[in-house]
Parts: structure tokens; C-alpha cells; sequence
């Protein structure tokens, strides 16, 4: 599932291998890495993410990916 806002792209990606759930997020060259730096504590603090790779590419984009560990909840009655 991809998103667009404000000139950053959201996908998120599920691996049912790793039960990890992604979050990459592209940062465009026109942000600054303070406004980066409040993207990711935002997702990290209230979403239960965390970084696991970090990019800049030629131009100033850049892009992030975060994890969280995704739990199976099984009925006990």
C-alpha cells in the first residue's frame, strides 16, 4: 500500500516470514532534516516503530525504512 502527502511517500509492506511489519518512508530533497528527524520520532513513539535503514540519495531525498514486529493474538476460549 502506497501513500502520498505533503511530498513524502508512505509504503508500508508486511514479510509473513520474519512477522515484521515496514513502513518506508521517502523524504523529498525540499524537506529538512529537522522536519525528517519529527517524521520518524512521530512514527517511532506513537506507532511502535523503529528504524532499521536509512538512506540519502544523490539530490537530498531520502528514505527510511522502519519495523515493527508484528503479533499473532490467539483466542484462549
Amino acid at each position: 500500500m502506497k501513500e502520498q502527502f505533503r511530498g513524502v511517500s508512505v509504503e508500508r509492506q508486511r514479510d509473513y516470514a520474519r512477522q515484521y511489519e515496514y513502513l518506508v518512508l521517502t523524504i523529498g530533497p525540499e524537506d529538512s532534516l529537522p522536519e525528517a528527524r519529527r517524521r520518524l520520532a512521530e512514527h517511532s513513539e506513537y506507532g511502535k516503530w523503529e528504524l532499521e535503514r536509512s538512506r540519502l540519495y544523490m539530490g537530498g531525498s531520502r528514505r527510511f525504512w522502519l519495523r515493527r514486529k508484528v503479533y499473532s493474538v490467539q483466542r484462549t476460549v
